[in-house]
């Protein structure tokens, strides 16, 4: 487990120090990198004016926060940072994939697209907006500001569905695999669901641990008893086709969006929500990590800082890679046509 003082270099030297690492040992030139303030001479504000509009959302839906964070796991998991998670078209486009149903901020990262393309047309690519946005906006929940290093490109591949995102009822050895075939280790997958301290989810991914857990046809007996009873109310049986309710991820947070360490400190009294959340209670590592994040939140905002920069940094397209969209919804050749 990465040691937790080596979170205290600050940020952006150490995102300066990943900068100027070489890649290739043999010697072979670097291929082009991220840079802070790629668009200081192309689009100099791009930066003012993402913040701008995230601001100007954030007092009308505060939501967006948790919504943003979801679009660049999503995003980032499945080709990398690449804003394919956007894209419309194609017969089956990575937001329709089953575990990226419910996904939204799409009406707010189109926004800073027009704004941006008004000032400086073609130059802000649609990744690097999602990157910014993200940030901007859980700095507004109350999480720590982090380096997000700019000069991503867009990726051009529409179908994606068939790469899907892991279940929230898989195993925390099994996120722990899929987060580590991403660069990324187990104390970035103990900080990044942290981000479950905002948000909703939907009552499907809740309702095996309510009335049929593991097959067993009763609820998951690591569930809090009030918090079981709580959630069965909101969540009740329901057939194919009916409505299907979501609930908070934190109730702590609830409405307000407020980004904490509260997150730890249920899992510590078994009142997780999802089962991947409680399941930080089955690994020496993990429950060491949600211990410490449940006893000071500034060790959480420390490490969630760098999980973030982290993670927007994986797969990333730079140089001759990839496209600038002119809509994000859609790759430039599709929309030509």
């Amino acid at each position: 487990m990465r040691k937790m003082k080596c979170m205290a270099l600050p940020l952006v030297a150490l995102a300066l120090l990943s900068l100027f690492l070489i890649a290739d040992a043999a010697g072979a030139p670097p291929k082009p990198r991220l840079q802070w303030h790629h668009y200081r001479n192309s689009c100099r504000y791009a930066e003012v004016y993402v913040r701008h509009e995230v601001e100007l959302f954030w007092k009308k839906d505060k939501s967006i926060a948790p919504k943003l964070a979801r679009l660049v796991y999503s995003d980032c998991f499945v080709h990398g940072c690449d804003a394919s998670i956007l894209l419309d078209e194609g017969a089956n486009p990575e937001k329709k994939a089953l575990q990226n149903q419910g996904l939204g901020g799409f009406t707010l990262i189109d926004k800073i697209k027009t704004v941006l393309d008004s000032r400086c047309p073609g130059v802000v690519s649609c990744a690097d907006i999602l990157q910014l946005a993200a940030r901007d906006a859980l700095k507004l929940a109350g999480a720590p500001g982090y380096p997000v290093f700019t000069g991503r490109r867009d990726g051009m591949k529409s179908d994606a569905a068939s790469v899907d995102l892991p279940s929230p009822s898989i195993t925390w050895q099994q996120a722990l695999s899929y987060f580590q075939s991403k660069g990324l280790d187990v104390l970035d997958m103990t900080t990044l669901l942290g981000a479950h301290s905002m948000g909703k989810t939907h009552c499907r991914y809740v309702v095996d641990r309510l009335y049929n857990y593991n097959g067993s046809g009763k609820p998951d007996p690591s569930m809090n008893a009030t918090l079981l009873n709580t959630l069965r109310n909101l969540c009740p049986p329901r057939k194919k086709g009916e409505h299907d309710p979501s609930v908070y991820l934190d109730p702590e947070s609830g409405p307000h969006y407020s980004f904490s360490e509260s997150y730890y400190k249920r899992i510590l009294r078994h009142e997780a929500v999802l089962e991947i959340d409680q399941q930080l209670l089955y690994g020496n590592d993990t429950v060491q990590i949600t211990e410490e994040f449940a006893a000071g939140f500034e060790d959480f905002r420390r490490a969630f800082a760098e999980s973030m920069y982290k993670m927007g940094n994986i797969d990333v397209l730079t140089g001759n890679q990839g496209e600038i969209r002119q809509n994000c919804r859609y790759t430039n050749k599709a929309k030509s046509k």
